[in-house]
């Protein structure tokens, strides 16, 4: 069906989740099944060179099938949500191109975010407001900051909780830097409707992604994540930002002398779970077109993806 301009929006799929919930598995399954190609949403397999503790998809993987968005700069390079979307747009216009399927896949929430609803350039923080509004929390107490936001901005202080003071000060940062109400701006923001998503979440129980994580991080350490971590580090320096990701940053700080190798192990697994379940509520709050407790067969997601074809 086209939009309002006559265009025919193009169709893709979202496989997406939080950390070890197997979505690039059932991604490679479907693959079997249907002429598909997949945009990696994932923040950090952007980078080059860190390939164990990513878990990116190994070369025979990319060979079944390909993968767009590996691989894209090097670990000391910036990196942001913006160009990831700006990048993604492209793999998607080629992928439509080749006459296949675009399925996004990877548990980065912000870039799916900025690809399908848009992302707009933020002011830089600014210390001396932030200041003062944590002076007039402590002595009016967040709420009476809250009030002000809804005042201003009813829509995003409708989201907001009244005791989030992150959230409500950058929401009134913006408002006094900018001139205009955060959800304004980001409704400028937006691209237009030229994509039409069909969103499969995965959420598994978290006594079981807990249990995944702790495989998926001892085949991380079996396969070599701690001479892959000490050549990163040898090459771009231990401070690189993307050696501060999870599973780097502590065998980094085992490498460093800090921890023992058991202990930088067991914070490994339990950070990541900790970033599992911000995940599982990030997504939560995302609209869906299928929600899953627990993994599909391929085939079962094969007849899904039928029905949503034949209604668009």
């Amino acid at each position: 069906m086209a939009d309002r301009d006559g265009k025919i929006p193009t169709r893709v799929v979202a496989l997406v989740g939080p950390t070890a919930s197997g979505k690039s598995a059932l991604a490679l399954a479907l693959a079997a099944h249907i002429p598909i190609e997949i945009v990696s949403c994932d923040s950090l397999m952007v980078y080059s060179r860190m390939d164990i503790g990513t878990g990116k998809p190994t070369a025979a993987e990319q060979r079944l099938v390909p993968h767009h968005l590996i691989d894209v700069v090097a670990p000391d390079q910036a990196f942001h949500a913006a160009r990831w979307a700006e990048l993604a747009r492209n793999a998607i216009a080629g992928i439509v191109a080749r006459g296949r399927t675009p399925v996004i896949v990877g548990g980065t929430g912000l870039y799916l975010r900025a690809l399908l609803g848009g992302l707009f350039e933020a002011p830089p923080p600014d210390e001396t407001i932030r200041r003062r509004h944590r002076d007039e929390a402590a002595r009016d107490g967040s709420a009476a900051l809250h009030a002000r936001l809804a005042a201003i901005d009813p829509e995003t202080a409708s989201r907001v909780d009244p005791r989030d003071l992150i959230r409500i000060s950058r929401a009134l940062e913006i408002f006094e830097q900018t001139g205009e109400p955060i959800s304004v701006l980001h409704r400028r923001a937006a691209p237009a409707a030229e994509l039409v998503c069909a969103t499969v979440i995965l959420e598994p129980p978290l006594d079981r992604l807990r249990e995944a994580i702790g495989r998926r991080f001892d085949a991380m350490m079996a396969a070599g994540l701690v001479d892959e971590t000490r050549r990163l580090r040898d090459t771009f320096g231990p401070e690189v930002r993307a050696l501060q990701a999870l599973g780097y940053r502590q065998i980094g700080e085992f490498l460093a002398g800090a921890l023992t190798l058991a202990d930088a192990v067991a914070a490994a697994k339990a950070a990541t779970a900790a970033y599992a379940r911000r995940q599982r509520t990030f997504f939560r709050k995302q609209p869906a077109a299928w929600r899953l407790g627990e993994l599909p067969q391929v085939d079962a997601l094969v007849a899904w993806w039928q029905r949503q074809e034949r209604a668009s």
